[in-house]
């Protein structure tokens, strides 16, 4: 006689390995139940918290096309299967500085070198460091659909829900301006060393339009841009002498970025103002603190 349960089997998930961003495409199409797995370092976490067992698996390791990068009329064309670790180094850095930052403080060397551009976007996490400085190159999305198709979308309408991948669909590549001029990404953690964002910050010049673009991760669902802190110091920059402020618009900026970020509470119904409670008032000030500090770097 036994008291032990008796053992469930599971049924291993079906597994595709395509060599082409089209055949991924189609075994998706073939399979509406597969989920895409590049890095899979967001999704074997999934997995073993018991949040997700994928029937179907489209392996796109082996997809060529989408491990590097090319250059195209001004910009960079990015495959989505770059790794964070191949986006670290120093070649990558000379062309987009801010997404290399981001790169190289995704995680330790195991996520950096698993974990891939695309699978960052897909997964959308709030804390995924590279989304903040996407959204502020404004960065644009070739998605492969059946039959050769493709299409364009916005990151952020994708990071913003406007927009969503469609059945069959891939993010196959990411088209990124070429500003050359300053970028800066930073970011705070709650421990010493790589660890999850409690706030980054992705800021970058651009001086042909003479603007400045900031973005603000980890403190909502979604990178967060504060235009009019973008517009209102970009006007005082000198953009034909040394892009110099004065100190005091510094400082400024960084509590212009954190206010509109994280706003103050609504009155209460007597009109008595409300305070933000102490842990979202330590937020803001380290987005005010990270936000200055980055468009301090840039301008130097």
């Amino acid at each position: 006689m036994t008291t032990h349960a008796p053992q469930v089997a599971q049924t291993a998930p079906t597994v595709s390995l395509p060599v082409t961003l089209d055949e991924a495409v189609a075994a998706l199409a073939a399979m509406p139940a597969a989920v895409p797995v590049a890095g899979g370092t967001d999704l074997m976490a999934a997995v073993n918290a018991g949040l997700l067992r994928p029937a179907a698996l489209v392996g796109l390791g082996r997809i060529s096309e989408i491990r590097g990068w090319q250059y195209l009329d001004g910009h960079a064309l990015l495959g989505a299967g770059l790794t964070h670790a191949r986006i670290g180094r120093p070649d990558f850095a000379a062309l987009i500085p801010a997404l290399a930052a981001a790169a190289r403080a995704a995680g330790p060397p195991q996520i950096r070198n698993a974990g891939t551009l695309g699978g960052n976007i897909a997964t959308s996490a709030p804390t995924g460091d590279t989304l903040p400085v996407l959204a502020a190159l404004e960065a644009t999305l070739i998605i492969a659909g059946p039959d050769g198709a493709r299409r364009e979308m916005p990151v952020s309408h994708l990071l913003a829900g406007m927009d969503m991948l469609r059945g069959g669909e891939l993010i196959g590549y990411v088209r990124v301006p070429l500003l050359h001029a300053p970028q800066v990404f930073l970011k705070a953690t709650g421990r010493t060393g790589p660890g999850r964002a409690l706030v980054s910050v992705a800021l970058v010049l651009d001086p042909a339009r003479r603007g400045v673009r900031c973005a603000v991760g980890a403190v909502a669902p979604m990178p967060l841009r504060p235009l009019e802190a973008e517009q209102w110091i970009a006007s005082l920059i000198d953009w034909d002498g040394g892009r110099t402020v004065v100190p005091e618009a510094l400082a400024a900026f960084g509590e212009y970025v954190a206010a509109a970020c994280i706003p103050d509470p609504a009155p209460a119904e007597d009109g008595s103002p409300q305070q933000l409670p102490p842990g979202v008032l330590h937020l803001r000030r380290t987005v005010a603190a990270l936000a200055r500090r980055a468009l301090g770097r840039a301008l130097s």
